[in-house]
């Protein structure tokens, strides 16, 4: 291929930012990952290329966060952020989505796409080694990358990736995953590799930030405790489950930092009144997030500087459709339409971020169709139900936990929403932990979702047919083949125009009610310096420093 083989989809996002469909932000994120350089990409847009300066920051000193300290199992196969936060800090990502949302080469130092999106060629940065002192290869990435594509290994990768990387066929009387070409992953040489996709892909830097997509040292098999080793600031040195986690810094890490002689997380339990309580104390530094009940509290401690962020966070009410009274989909659309986001955002999250439309497409997302708002209206949701066979109402059991309290709030308001329309709604309030050992299995429960950059990508983990995190078990032949065009349309207005078709769906068939979108803050302590908001509350502590009190 020549040296402009991409300069037909280069031009094609340069032209609709000139036309104002692509605002600044979303030009440098397509150009970006279509291989420019994020200096060539914020040029064209006329906007500076802003490096936070590596000023001298305080060398030392031990930083606590508080924050839910849970069993790491896998890495590949978690299914939450926090625990994440403790993994990142001692293995890396081939990529990083930065605070702007925009992708940029990480453990590799670059990629090439061709023109149609199906090839994909990264170059892994050198000078990166291990914790023992051995290189970073490019057999180590793919290994990683075919470990999460397993279906053994249970991770959500498949979710993100089965459209363009994945096959299914069946085995021994089962419908399994596996690889849709023997040279869908290859190894060039020891820096470079390539992904040979079965369909176009316009996301692949981004999946490949995906919390779980870890690059675990291969020798340790895709486990992780203590003392594992990795590429990244620290050493996880002790690790105890419901109590704190404890890490060490590497004196020779490739990248920035770290500035910490010591980073633990202190697990204060799932009431947040015991974290405002151990910041008020200064008995932490900073939280994982804060209570959106406690934020006046916050903002009255002198000590503590507050740090929010717009984004596609939210939680999602979903039955199983394999489940009564959730196989009609007039049923469930009973629910939509009896519940009041703009309301349920007041009473839940103090109004802090926006109402929805129960399609789980953001209004930060670039790829979101405007399809209008679905309103509220009880006495359709009635006739539905009637319709369906329900004419004195349903009774349901909506499984939640205790924290974050926004969700009990939330849970509690919609329950008092359906009511109106003859849905009888009692709730299991779980731990935490609880909830978190059987989300993907009760038949009608309050799940929470972190933020993702595209609108296509959570639909992919969360409503494609088959995919580990598919709790709804929902299963939509219609649904899959358009989310699989979505995924490869680079022009943005042509996907809208399949986006408009998926969230039409999420609407009229779909298995969920959504609240609100969220708008997110964490607390830290003003000696803490280098910490910025990421909207999926990722933590890099080795851009974090803290002064002597």
């Amino acid at each position: 291929m020549s040296d402009n083989r991409h300069e037909r989809n280069i031009d094609l996002v340069k032209r609709q930012f000139s036309e104002g469909k692509l605002d600044r932000r979303e030009f440098i994120r397509y150009g970006t990952l279509l291989g420019m350089s994020a200096a060539t990409a914020y040029a064209f847009a006329g906007q500076p290329l802003i490096r936070r300066a590596k000023a001298e920051k305080p060398q030392g000193g031990t930083l606590r966060i508080g924050m839910r300290v849970q069993e790491l199992r896998e890495p590949h196969a978690l299914d939450w952020v926090m625990p994440s936060n403790i993994v990142r800090q001692v293995v890396e990502y081939a990529t990083k989505t930065g605070h702007d949302n925009v992708t940029e080469p990480y453990l590799v130092e670059g990629w090439e796409v061709s023109e149609d999106l199906r090839t994909w060629t990264f170059t892994v940065r050198e000078g990166v080694r291990w914790h023992n002192g051995r290189p970073l290869l490019a057999e180590d990435i793919t290994w990683n990358l075919e470990h999460a594509l397993d279906p053994a290994t249970g991770s959500s990768v498949v979710g993100l990736m089965e459209g363009y990387m994945l096959d299914r066929v069946e085995r021994n009387g089962e419908e399994v995953h596996e690889l849709w070409d023997a040279n869908a992953i290859e190894v060039i040489d020891d820096r470079t590799f390539r992904l040979n996709l079965k369909t176009p892909q316009v996301a692949i830097p981004e999946h490949l930030f995906h919390y779980p997509m870890f690059i675990l040292d291969p020798e340790e098999g895709g486990r992780f405790g203590a003392n594992s080793n990795g590429t990244g600031p620290f050493r996880l040195v002790e690790h105890q489950i419901g109590d704190r986690a404890v890490l060490e810094p590497v004196s020779d890490y490739w990248g920035e930092g770290p500035y910490l002689d010591q980073l633990i997380f202190v697990d204060l339990g799932d009431d947040p009144s015991a974290m405002l309580a151990a910041m008020a104390s200064r008995q932490v530094d900073g939280v994982y997030e804060g209570n959106v009940d406690q934020i006046q509290t916050y903002e009255n401690m002198d000590h503590v500087q507050i740090y929010e962020a717009t984004t596609a966070q939210t939680a999602v009410a979903r039955g199983q459709v394999d489940q009564e009274p959730f196989t009609d989909a007039r049923v469930r659309k009973a629910f939509r339409l009896a519940t009041d986001s703009d309301r349920l955002l007041e009473l839940a999250h103090a109004g802090l971020g926006a109402p929805t439309n129960h399609d789980h497409v953001a209004p930060v997302h670039p790829d979101q169709a405007d399809l209008g708002r679905m309103e509220r209206d009880v006495e359709e949701a009635k006739r539905l139900l009637e319709e369906a066979g329900y004419p004195d109402g349903v009774d349901v059991e909506l499984n939640c936990k205790r924290d974050p309290a926004w969700e009990l709030n939330a849970a509690q308001a919609m329950a008092e929403q359906w009511a109106e329309a003859g849905i009888r709604c009692r709730l299991n309030v779980l731990p935490s932990a609880q909830y978190w050992d059987h989300w993907t299995t009760f038949p009608f429960s309050l799940t929470e979702w972190t933020h993702r950059p595209l609108g296509f990508m959570v639909l992919g983990l969360a409503y494609r047919s088959g995919v580990p995190w598919n709790e709804s078990n929902y299963a939509n032949p219609e649904f899959d083949e358009l989310l699989g065009q979505a995924e490869s349309i680079l022009d943005v207005d042509e996907r809208k125009e399949v986006m408009a078709k998926l969230q039409e769906i999420m609407r009229e068939d779909g298995p969920i009610v959504q609240p609100l979108w969220r708008s997110v803050y964490t607390v830290y302590d003003r000696r803490v310096s280098g910490f910025e908001m990421h909207p999926t509350s990722y933590l890099f502590a080795n851009e974090l420093a803290i002064e002597e009190a």
